[in-house]
C-alpha cells in the first residue's frame, strides 16, 4: 500500500540455522490491518522466522523492519521488550501452566496477582475468553483438562490481551482436525474484522487458510521467492 508504513517489512532475508539450507525470504510485507498466510515453512523454519521478526534473532543478510523500525536498531534488552508490544503470538511454544485454572492463565499477561485475580482483571479475562471462543463457564477448570482446540484459543486470547498491532501465528492448527481448524480460522477472521488487526500466519493448513481469509502465499524455500496465487488458483495451491 503506497504511503503506508508496513507493520512487517522483510527484504533480502538470509539466515543460517539448524536446517539443511538457510532460511531465505526475498520480500514480504504486511500492511496495517492486512491478513497474510504463508505456507512452505516447516516447524523449524517457522520458529526461526518468528524469532527474526520479533527481534530475538537477527538475519545474516537483509533487513527486517517492524512498524518502520529496523530490528538491528534495537540496542538494549529493555528496548527489545518494549518492541514486543507490537505483537501477539499464537504458538504452541508459549508456555501454558497446566496446573492453573484457565482464568489464571488468561490473566498472566495482565497481572502476576492470579490468586485471587483482581476484579478489574477478571472482567478483562472474561471478555478475552468470549472473544476467543472459550466457554466462560470453564474458566475455573485446569488448563490440563482442555481440548487441543481450546488450548489454541487460550493462546489466541493471551495474544490479544495487550491489544497488539499484529498477530503472529506459528502453525496454530497443527494439532487440530480440519473442522476445528476451519472454526478457528473463522473466529480469527471475525476478530480481525472487529479489531482491524493485521496478522501473519505460517501454516500449511488449507482448511484454516480458507476460513481465515486474507492473502495466501507460498514460500519457495530454495529461492526465497514468495508466490501469491490468484483467487481462482487458491484451491489448487492449498
Amino acid at each position: 500500500m503506497p504511503g503506508t508504513t508496513q507493520v512487517i517489512d522483510i527484504a533480502g532475508l538470509r539466515k543460517q540455522y539448524g536446517g539443511l539450507r538457510p532460511l531465505r525470504l526475498n520480500a514480504l510485507a504486511v500492511a496495517p490491518g492486512e491478513r497474510v498466510t504463508v505456507r512452505g515453512l516447516d516447524a523449524e523454519a517457522a520458529e526461526m522466522l518468528m524469532l527474526i521478526i520479533t527481534g530475538a534473532s537477527l538475519p545474516d543478510e537483509g533487513v527486517v523492519r517492524i512498524a518502520g523500525r529496523d530490528t538491528r536498531a534495537i540496542a538494549t534488552d529493555t528496548d527489545w521488550l518494549a518492541s514486543l508490544d507490537v505483537f501477539g503470538m499464537v504458538t504452541a511454544r508459549a508456555v501454558l501452566l497446566d496446573s492453573l485454572a484457565l482464568e489464571a492463565n488468561l490473566a498472566l499477561p495482565l497481572t502476576l496477582s492470579v490468586d485471587p485475580i483482581p476484579p478489574d482483571v477478571r472482567g478483562v479475562v472474561t471478555a478475552l475468553a468470549l472473544e476467543a471462543g472459550l466457554d466462560v463457564a470453564a474458566l475455573s477448570r485446569q488448563v490440563s483438562t482442555l481440548s487441543e482446540a481450546d488450548r489454541v484459543r487460550v493462546h489466541l486470547a493471551r495474544a490479544l490481551a495487550l491489544d497488539p498491532q499484529v498477530l503472529l501465528l506459528e502453525h496454530p492448527t497443527a494439532r487440530l482436525t480440519p473442522d476445528e481448524a476451519s472454526a478457528f480460522g473463522r473466529q480469527l477472521s471475525e476478530i480481525g474484522d472487529r479489531r482491524k488487526l493485521a496478522w501473519l500466519a505460517l501454516s500449511d493448513d488449507g482448511a484454516f487458510a480458507a476460513a481465515a481469509g486474507g492473502r495466501r502465499c507460498e514460500l519457495i524455500p530454495a529461492s526465497g521467492e514468495i508466490r501469491e496465487k490468484a483467487k481462482r488458483a487458491w484451491g489448487r495451491l492449498w
